[in-house]
């Protein structure tokens, strides 16, 4: 038997043999919470078993009140290669927002590069804004029953927001949800990139940071793709929609003033202004947390500056 070698991967997370397969190291997991505690309850459901794709759902224990509930579609970061919904920051940190925000949030486990390269992640998400249509029309999910469809957000951090952009823009090409309103989008440290670097990519002291972000680029875009593939590069490609077709009142774009992409994250929130992609996006709102770097708020879901990203998130949500 011809013996396998570790060619490429993320330490500590997955390697790619020589052989084409993939070994995944194993990552401890937050049980769900069915009955409400600390002001919401979770629990795990599947949305297409095939492919598979499943998420988690958090409820917002709200008393008597029996009201709709805004929703929130959220895709967590791991530069389209790791990270669960499951994971300790992810769900600590929704299941703040849950509370914090009285919403329902739906996050989605959408299938992983390397043995799924772009664009399934893209198809994995905006499959399940289908489906969440389909069960909170339907009363297939009973948790989602109280779903408000007029007041849907998309929300991501780091690759989440990334898949946040394209689900966006596959939505306005398509233009096949009647009935449903994306109020807003929410995007937190935004994971694109390109071959021409900013300037703090090109510090000395980003060397590191770059290394790992060129690394999970070559192993979640396709085969032959550069830092330029539409995907990675916002500017790029022929996804750009016409002005007028863009389906969400506003964007709010967080960056974090220590991360090497907070550049990128500002070219992007101009972007969204400048390119106009959308006539009917009629906000574009920048929050810089200065002293915080690339997802300071899944590392540490309880600290200070994530509780305020928390309150803003939940700020945004309520006012829109």
């Amino acid at each position: 038997m011809k013996e396998t070698s570790v060619v490429a991967g993320i330490p500590g997370f997955f390697e790619i043999l020589s052989d084409g397969s993939v070994n995944r190291f194993p990552v401890p997991a937050v049980p769900t919470s069915p009955d409400f505690a600390n002001g919401f309850k979770s629990k795990d459901i599947v949305i297409d078993a095939d492919k598979p794709i499943t998420a988690r759902i958090f409820v917002p224990d709200t008393g008597d009140h029996r009201g709709p509930l805004p929703v929130v579609l959220h895709f967590h970061g791991g530069g389209f290669c790791v990270g669960s919904t499951t994971s300790r920051g992810f769900h600590y940190f929704l299941a703040g927002l849950c509370v914090k925000s009285r919403a329902l949030i739906v996050s989605v486990d959408y299938r992983l590069a390397p043995e799924h390269k772009i664009p399934a992640a893209y198809e994995d998400g905006y499959s399940s804004l289908l489906w969440l249509i389909g069960s909170s029309a339907s009363a297939v999910e009973p948790w989602l029953e109280r779903a408000d469809l007029s007041r849907v957000f998309l929300s991501g951090e780091s690759a989440g927001a990334n898949i946040v952009h394209h689900v966006a823009l596959r939505l306005a090409r398509d233009r096949m949800l009647p009935g449903v309103r994306i109020k807003g989008l929410v995007m937190a440290h935004p994971f694109f990139g390109g071959e021409e670097r900013t300037e703090s990519e090109l510090a000395e002291t980003a060397r590191g940071w770059m290394v790992l972000s060129d690394a999970t680029w070559r192993v979640c875009l396709p085969e032959g793709a550069d830092r330029d593939h539409w995907a990675c590069n916002f500017d790029k490609g022929d996804r750009i929609v016409a002005a007028g077709d863009w389906p969400a009142a506003a964007a709010i774009v967080f960056v974090a003033g220590k991360d090497v992409l907070m550049e990128r994250g500002l070219m992007y929130a101009e972007f969204l202004k400048k390119r106009k992609l959308l006539v009917g996006l009629d906000e574009v709102e920048v929050v810089v947390a200065q002293e915080q770097d690339h997802g300071f708020h899944c590392l540490d879901p309880h600290s200070q500056d994530s509780h305020l990203l928390t309150t803003q998130m939940a700020y945004f949500i309520n006012h829109h």
